[in-house]
C-alpha cells in the first residue's frame, strides 16, 4: 500500500524539487532571513499611515457624537423628570389622595434647594474630582448621579429624593466643566490627527500654533449644543405624550389670576391649586419613571462604551502629579488673569438667560396667559429653536470672534426690552404665537451665547494644563446666578427683568473691554503650573535630564529631584545614575540595567 504524501511540507526537508521551492528560493537552513521576517512587498507606509489618521480622526467623531448624546439624554431626563414631578405635586388633590400628610410640599422645597444650593461648593472639589478620576470618568460617575435622582423617584419619601437632590446637585457643575473640557481636548486631538505630518516635522514636544484647533472648536461645539438645546424638547416628551391628558384647561387653572407678563409677580400668583382632572394611575407613573430610568442608563452606556479618553495615560498621571494642594488652589489663583475677569459677568448672565427662559418666559407669560396644556410646546419652540441655531456659531469661520457672542446679546436686549412693555391677557390664545416666536428668538440668542462662550473660552485658553479649572469657573458661575435666580423667584417680574437687563449690557461691555485690552497687547497674568513630582519610581521618569524639576530646583543648580530626597550630590567625574537601592528593596528594572545594587547583588 502506498504511504499518502503529507498534508504540509516538512521544514528543511528535501522535496521532489531539492532544496529550492518553485520560485527558486532555498529552503530549510539556507533560506535567507529577509524571505521570511521581511516586510510585505506591497505595504505602502504612506498610505497605512493616512487610513490610521483617518481611523483616529473618525474615532474623535464618534466621541464627540456619543458625548453630545449622552448629555443631552441625560439633560432631557432630569429636567422631563422635574417638570413632571413638580406638577404632579403641587396638586393639592394628588398629595392628599396619594401622600396624606407627609408634607410633600416641604419635601420638594427641600429637594429644590439642594439641587441649587449644592453647587454653590463645586469651586472647591471640581477640579480635585476631575484630576482624580479623569475627565472620560468624571463625565460618567456624574452620569450615573443624575440616574440615580431618576431611580429615586419610584419610592418618593424625604430620604430618598432629598439626598439624591443633594447628590445631583454636587454632580451639576463637574459634569458640565467636564463636558466642557472633553469638547476642547477632543478639537485639539482632531487637529493633531489632521495635521501629522507637520507634527512630525516640528518634533512632538513642539506646541502647535495658538488658535490652530480654533475651527475645530467652533464645528465641534456647535455640534454639541445642537444635541444639548435638544434636551429641552426631549424633556416634554412625559408631559405631551402623558401628563397633558390628565390637565384642566386655562379656563378653570387660570381662573383667579388677575395680571401675567411684566405685571405679574413671583410664579403664577392666583393659579388655580387643582390642575388634575384625574389622578393618573400609579402603574402608568412606573411605566413612565422606567422608560426615563432606561434612557438614564442608555446615556451611562453612551460615555461608558463610545467616549474614549480625553487625555494619554502619561498626561492623566503628569495632570495628577502637580500636586493636590496646587490642584485645590489653581482655579482661585485664575482670578489674576483679567480675561476671566472680563467673562465673569457673561458667565453669569450665560446662567440668568436659561432659568428666565423656563420659569420667566415660559411660566409668567406663557402658562399665566395660555394655560398649563401648552407649556411644553413653548419649551419645544425654544428648544428648537436653539438647536437650529446652534450652526450659527460656526459664523466665527468667517467673522471676528465677538460677532456670535454680541449677536446672541443684541437679540436678547431686544427681546427683554419688549417684554418689560408687554402684559398678555390671561384666558386669551389670539396672542400665542407672539409666544412661540419669542420663545424660538430667545432660544436663537442661548444658542448663540452658549456657543460663543464656550468657544471664546476654548480658544483663549489652550493649555491642557489649565482647562478644566477654566471651565470649572464657568460653570460654577452659571451655578451661582442660577442660585440667585432661585432666591428671587417672589421678585415681581419688572424686578426679573432689570437685572437681567443690566447684568447683560455689563456682559457686553466688560466683554468689548476685554477685547479691547487683548488688542493693545496686554498680556495676561496667568498662574504658574506646577511641574509634576511623581512619586513613580520606575524607568519612565528616571531619565538623565530630569523633566519634573521645578523651576525653582533648575535656578539652583542642585538639578534635584522632584521629590526634595536628602541625597547629596554626586562626586565629580562619575557617571549619574539611579540611587542605590536600600536593602529592604528590590531594584527597579533600570536600575539592574546600570548595575544597581539591590539586595540580591550585595
Amino acid at each position: 500500500m502506498e504511504a499518502e504524501p503529507p498534508l504540509y511540507p516538512v521544514a528543511g526537508a528535501a522535496g521532489p524539487q531539492g532544496d529550492e521551492d518553485r520560485l527558486g528560493v532555498p529552503d530549510g537552513p539556507e533560506a535567507p532571513l529577509d524571505e521570511l521576517v521581511g516586510a510585505y512587498p506591497n505595504y505602502n507606509e504612506e498610505e497605512e499611515e493616512r487610513r490610521y489618521y483617518r481611523r483616529k480622526r473618525l474615532g474623535v467623531l464618534k466621541n464627540v457624537l456619543a458625548a453630545s448624546a449622552g448629555g443631552a439624554l441625560t439633560y432631557g431626563v432630569y429636567l422631563g423628570l422635574l417638570q413632571m414631578q413638580l406638577i404632579l405635586h403641587y396638586d393639592e388633590t394628588y398629595r392628599e389622595v396619594k401622600y396624606g400628610n407627609m408634607g410633600l410640599p416641604d419635601i420638594d422645597s427641600k429637594m429644590l434647594m439642594g439641587i441649587n444650593v449644592t453647587p454653590i461648593a463645586a469651586l472647591l472639589y471640581t477640579p480635585v474630582l476631575i484630576r482624580f478620576f479623569g475627565t472620560k470618568w468624571m463625565m460618567f460617575l456624574a452620569v450615573g448621579i443624575y440616574a440615580l435622582f431618576v431611580s429615586t423617584n419610584y419610592w418618593e419619601r424625604y430620604y430618598t429624593l432629598v439626598p439624591s437632590a443633594v447628590a445631583l446637585g454636587m454632580a451639576i457643575v463637574p459634569l458640565w466643566a467636564s463636558m466642557g473640557n472633553y469638547i476642547t481636548r477632543m478639537a485639539q486631538k482632531y487637529y493633531e490627527y489632521s495635521h501629522y505630518k507637520e507634527r512630525d516635522e516640528q518634533g512632538p514636544q513642539q506646541r502647535p500654533p495658538r488658535g490652530s484647533h480654533a475651527p475645530y472648536l467652533l464645528v465641534f461645539q456647535a455640534i454639541f449644543y445642537s444635541f444639548f438645546h435638544l434636551s429641552f424638547a426631549c424633556a416634554q416628551l412625559p408631559m405631551i405624550y402623558f401628563l397633558n391628558h390628565y390637565l384642566y384647561d386655562l379656563n378653570h387653572t387660570l381662573y383667579n389670576v388677575q395680571s401675567c407678563g411684566t405685571n405679574s409677580q413671583g410664579i403664577l400668583s392666583g393659579f388655580n391649586k387643582t390642575v388634575l382632572r384625574t389622578l393618573p394611575r400609579s402603574r402608568n407613573l412606573i411605566v413612565v419613571e422606567s422608560v426615563l430610568m432606561a434612557v438614564a442608563f442608555l446615556a451611562m452606556l453612551l460615555v461608558l462604551g463610545l467616549c474614549g479618553a480625553a487625555y494619554r495615560p502619561t498626561e492623566e498621571i503628569d495632570l495628577r502629579s502637580v500636586g493636590w494642594g496646587n490642584i485645590f488652589q489653581l482655579p482661585f489663583k485664575h482670578v489674576r488673569d483679567f480675561r476671566l475677569r472680563h467673562l465673569v459677568p457673561f458667565f453669569i448672565y450665560s446662567g440668568f438667560e436659561v432659568l428666565f427662559a423656563c420659569t420667566g418666559l415660559a411660566l409668567g407669560y406663557g402658562v399665566c396667559s395660555v394655560g398649563l396644556e401648552r407649556l411644553a410646546y413653548l419649551l419645544v419652540a425654544y428648544s428648537l429653536g436653539a438647536s437650529a441655531s446652534s450652526v450659527l456659531g460656526l459664523m466665527g469661520l468667517w467673522l471676528p470672534r465677538t460677532v456670535p457672542l454680541l449677536a446672541g446679546a443684541g437679540l436678547h436686549l431686544l427681546l427683554t426690552l419688549a417684554l418689560f412693555f408687554w402684559a398678555p391677557a390671561p384666558r386669551v390664545l389670539q396672542h400665542i404665537w407672539i409666544l412661540y416666536v419669542a420663545a424660538a428668538l430667545w432660544g436663537v440668542g442661548s444658542a448663540l451665547n452658549k456657543t460663543g462662550l464656550s468657544t471664546l473660552l476654548g480658544i483663549l485658553y489652550e493649555d491642557k494644563e489649565r482647562q478644566d479649572f477654566i471651565f470649572t469657573i464657568y460653570h460654577w458661575w452659571q451655578a451661582v446666578a442660577i442660585f440667585t435666580v432661585y432666591l428671587g423667584s417672589s421678585l415681581p417680574m419688572k424686578a426679573k427683568l432689570s437685572v437681567l437687563l443690566v447684568t447683560l449690557v455689563a456682559a457686553a461691555a466688560s466683554y468689548l473691554w476685554m477685547e479691547q485690552k487683548l488688542r493693545r497687547g496686554v498680556v495676561p497674568r496667568q498662574p504658574r503650573i506646577p511641574r509634576p513630582q511623581h512619586k513613580v519610581r520606575g524607568y519612565r521618569y528616571l531619565e538623565e535630564d530630569n523633566s519634573d524639576e521645578s523651576d525653582a530646583e533648575g535656578e539652583h543648580g542642585g538639578g534635584g529631584r522632584g521629590d526634595g530626597a536628602e541625597e547629596e550630590a554626586p562626586p565629580a567625574g562619575t557617571r549619574p545614575g539611579p540611587e542605590p537601592a536600600g536593602a529592604g528593596r528590590r531594584p527597579c528594572p533600570y536600575e539592574q540595567a546600570l548595575g544597581g545594587d539591590g539586595p540580591e547583588e550585595q
